[in-house]
């Protein structure tokens, strides 16, 4: 017996951790910073720390009540009924809930290229097709509906991401009404927002529900996550806001009890810690602006927890970098062989990041801009897709 044919599958490869890192250079892990995989700096919520604590032992019962309780605070905040608040394991769990919601075998999503590999994986899942459109360096990255369409051939999915990962651009709420708008009626527009905290732009939510000047729409779906802002990457909870025209599938495609009682707990008292919120934005905001005005090579604005900066030789320095204690996002897997992606950490911990990179070019004599030919960065999606970035 045989599982069926897997060919066009990857397997997901998480970003390395400290203790990973220090056991395979022989080193202790207090030498390590982890700046690879956009964790929040500060930690998770102090509330949900001691949510979890007071919760442990009620996790013999299924989380039916927090369940409830953590849908309808969502809900609360975007100002929309609790039907269309989908909980998830995660952000990536949402995902699957909407490919098992929309797409039929056979057919095809839109994904972004660079860009989190997992939206063609779900796809695929669920007996899809995969096809690309391109965010280029020469514009630096820029999201608009006119990039996409020209890439658009009648996909059931069209994927966003605002703030980009890994460039951290964001796309205008007009540009997202004009594409959804311009593709057939049977196209789902979904919005990852995983980094919506930290952007200086309005959620597309407000596409769904008809607010701020636009008609309200069915065809906007849009992806939020408590793993970056709130801090609880490793309890796994995320959500998506769906248009109340089809909230009722949920029932239909999602796993029973998908999220775990601690963390519903944990995600609803995250939710009211506006505070720890507040703090890691204000971290990611200074952090970006410090990398961007002293790193010595070319750093994207960027408006989420992260920043994206071409180094020439992805790969050499990355692995300088973490020689010298400091772990990043070698970007080659995203298909950008001559950029670094480094998270936004506490000050100390970038200005590190800052120090040591700079040293690293210098020791190198690497030229930061000969990885910027837009072709030199783009390889097949299979070789991509060889070396599965995280979020």
């Amino acid at each position: 017996m045989q599982p069926r044919d897997l060919s066009d599958h990857v397997a997901y490869e998480a970003g390395r951790g400290i203790e990973e890192v220090a056991r395979e250079l022989g080193r202790d892990p207090s030498e390590f910073v982890k700046l690879a995989s956009n964790e929040n700096p500060h930690g998770p919520s102090p509330a949900a720390v001691e949510t979890i604590r007071e919760a442990a032992s009620s996790v013999s019962s299924y989380p039916k009540s927090t369940h409830t309780d953590l849908t309808e605070a969502v809900a609360n905040h975007w100002d929309v009924s609790p039907a269309q608040v989908w909980l998830a394991n995660g952000g990536d769990g949402a995902l699957d809930y909407l490919s098992r919601a929309v797409i039929e075998p056979g057919d095809e999503v839109l994904v972004p290229t660079p860009g989190f590999a997992y939206y063609g994986m779900s796809a695929r899942f669920h007996h899809g097709e995969v096809s690309e459109y391109s965010l280029n360096r020469e514009d630096g990255f820029a999201q608009t509906a006119a990039a996409v369409l020209e890439d658009y051939g009648g996909e059931r999915i069209v994927y966003l991401t605002s703030p980009h990962n890994p460039s951290g651009s964001t796309i205008d709420l007009a540009e997202i009404e004009r594409l959804a708008e311009e593709t057939d009626e049977e196209t789902l527009v979904v919005v990852d927002e995983a980094y919506g905290e930290f952007a200086d732009v309005d959620s597309a939510i407000a596409l769904i529900e008809g607010r701020d000047g636009f008609d309200a729409r069915d065809d906007i779906a849009v992806l939020r996550t408590f793993s970056k802002a709130y801090g609880l990457a490793g309890l796994r909870l995320g959500y998506a806001v769906v248009p109340d025209e089809w909230a009722g599938a949920y029932t239909r495609v999602n796993t029973p009890f998908a999220a775990s009682e601690l963390a519903c707990r944990a995600g609803l008292a995250a939710f009211g810690d506006d505070e720890h919120v507040e703090r890691t934005v204000e971290t990611a905001r200074k952090s970006r602006t410090a990398m961007r005005e002293e790193i010595d090579a070319h750093v994207w604005e960027s408006e989420g927890n992260f920043a994206l900066a071409a180094v020439g030789d992805a790969s050499a320095v990355a692995d300088a970098m973490q020689e010298r204690g400091v772990i990043v996002r070698d970007c080659t897997s995203f298909g950008l062989p001559g950029c670094i992606r480094i998270t936004c950490g506490t000050e100390a911990e970038t200005e590190r990041a800052i120090e040591t990179l700079n040293e690293v070019l210098a020791d190198l004599g690497l030229d930061p801009d000969s990885g910027s030919n837009p072709e030199s960065d783009s390889d097949s999606a299979a070789a991509r897709e060889r070396e599965v970035s995280d979020t």
